[in-house]
């Protein structure tokens, strides 16, 4: 059986919280475009979309269709070893947990992603909106990775991510120059001296 992985991230940029990694596997012979209609790069599609096709990613992933991780690489390794290393750890486990055996199939990555060099691989730009495996995975990494933050909201309530979950907001900038950092922040992605020109 030949696989064939897509594999993307969300959440690089934020101030708070985890990188999301999402990887997909599926038969070379599995019609991803037919399983999960109007499928599409997470970034164009509506959160409900987003939803909808991730509860379709899970029911074919108990009836064994398809396969799916999401690697979440914390805040503090970003700030500890920086967020390219972050992407790169959570790429690589995810394919070697999907995909142990390399001669099992081929990688496709969005934009400038990186499997381990034992595997084939193609990287392709704006592949997440080319490559319906690439989509999956984006759709995957993003649902996730916003639910993650929805969840720590509770914990963290003055600073709203629930609704911006970690990006740079000026609602995130407000909350920040008001209470400062909370444990869920990335310290090396923040600059103070940015807060003092929000009102």
């Amino acid at each position: 059986m030949t696989l064939v992985l897509g594999v993307d991230e969300a959440g690089r940029g934020p101030l708070a919280g985890p990188v999301a990694v999402g990887v997909v596997a599926v038969r070379e012979d599995f019609d991803l475009d037919a399983a999960f209609p109007g499928l599409n790069d997470s970034k164009q599609l509506t959160e409900k979309a987003r939803d909808i096709l991730f509860e379709l990613l899970i029911a074919h992933a108990l009836n064994g269709d398809v396969s799916y991780h999401v690697e979440l690489v914390s805040h503090r390794v970003i700030d500890e070893r920086g967020i390219t290393h972050a992407v790169e750890r959570g790429v690589r486990k995810g394919v070697r947990k999907l995909m142990p055996e390399p001669a099992d199939g081929k990688v496709w990555l969005d934009g400038l992603l990186k499997a381990p060099k034992e595997y084939e691989q193609e990287t392709v730009v704006r592949g997440d909106s080319i490559i319906p495996a690439i989509m999956l995975a984006s759709v995957a990494a993003k649902v996730t990775r916003d639910r993650y933050m929805t969840r720590f909201a509770r914990r963290f309530p003055l600073y709203g991510f629930e609704r911006h979950k970690g990006y740079g907001t000026d609602l995130h900038y407000r909350a920040l120059k008001e209470y400062g950092l909370c444990d869920l922040h990335r310290r090396t992605f923040i600059h103070l001296a940015e807060l003092d020109s929000v009102r």
